[in-house]
C-alpha cells in the first residue's frame, strides 16, 4: 500500500475514533444528568407527599410533643443544594431544570406555610428567612455572595430556616407569596421574620438583620470556624 494512502487511512480512522470517544461521553453525561434529574425529581415527589402528612399529623398534635425544627425542613435544604448544582450545571433555562425549580419552590412554600402555623399554634419563635434573587444578568451583582453567606449562616446555627426563591420564576403560588409579603423587585431581597430589607454588602452587616436571639441560644455547628461553604438553593 502506497504510503500517502496509508497515512491517509490512518488519519481518518483516527478521526473516526476521536468523534467516536466524544459522542459516547456526551452520550455518558446526558445519560448521568438525566438520572441525576430524575432521581431529584423522586425525591421532590417523596418530600412534598412527607410534608402533606406532617400537615395533617401536626394539626391534633400537643404542642408539647413537637420541637423546634424538623428533620424534613434539613432535608429541603439538601435537595435544594443539589438541585442547585443541576442548574450550575445545566443552565437556569433548561427546561426539566425550571419544572423541577417549580416543584421545589412549591414544596418550599409548604414547609414555610408549615412553620407559620407551627409557630402561632404552639407560640414557637423560630428565625425564617426568606430570600429573594434573579437570574437575569445584571439585576442581582451581589446575589452569590448573598447565598453563600444565608448558607453559612444555616450551617452554623440549624435552627434558622432559610427559603430560597427565583423571583423570576413562572409560578402562581411564588407570585401569590411575593405579594403578600411585598417584596419589591430589588436583589438581593430578604423577609426575615417578617421585615423586608435589601442588598448585600458584608457578612458582618447581613448578621444585624437577624435576632439577637439566633446568635445567643443556637448552637454553632462544626462548621462555625469555615469561612466558605456551599451555596443555598439558588
Amino acid at each position: 500500500m502506497p504510503l500517502p494512502l496509508r497515512n491517509a487511512l490512518l488519519a481518518f480512522a483516527i478521526t473516526v475514533a476521536i468523534i467516536g470517544t466524544v459522542i459516547y461521553a456526551i452520550n455518558y453525561l446526558d445519560r448521568q444528568r438525566l438520572a441525576e434529574l430524575t432521581a431529584i425529581q423522586t425525591q421532590l415527589a417523596t418530600d412534598t407527599l412527607s410534608l402533606e402528612t406532617q400537615f395533617s399529623l401536626l394539626e391534633n398534635a400537643p404542642c408539647e410533643d413537637l420541637t423546634a425544627g424538623t428533620e424534613l425542613s434539613q432535608e429541603v435544604s439538601a435537595l435544594g443544594d443539589r438541585l442547585a448544582g443541576a442548574e450550575s450545571r445545566l443552565g437556569s433555562k433548561n427546561a426539566q431544570v425550571i419544572d423541577l425549580k417549580k416543584q421545589y419552590t412549591l414544596l418550599q412554600i409548604r414547609d414555610y406555610l408549615l412553620t407559620q402555623q407551627l409557630t402561632k399554634t404552639c407560640h414557637l419563635t423560630p428565625t425564617v428567612a426568606l430570600y429573594f434573587y434573579s437570574n437575569v444578568p445584571g439585576t442581582c451583582e451581589n446575589c452569590e455572595r448573598a447565598s453563600y453567606s444565608l448558607s453559612y449562616l444555616h450551617q452554623t446555627y440549624p435552627s434558622l430556616r432559610v427559603y430560597s426563591f427565583d423571583y423570576d420564576l413562572d409560578l402562581g403560588a411564588l407570585k401569590t407569596l411575593i405579594a403578600v409579603e411585598k417584596v419589591q423587585q430589588k436583589f438581593p431581597a430578604f423577609v426575615i421574620n417578617g421585615k423586608r430589607s435589601y442588598g448585600f454588602t458584608t457578612l458582618e452587616d447581613f448578621e444585624t438583620r437577624f435576632p439577637k436571639a439566633l446568635f445567643a441560644t443556637s448552637t454553632a455547628s462544626s462548621t462555625a470556624s469555615k469561612a466558605t461553604t456551599t451555596r443555598t438553593t439558588k
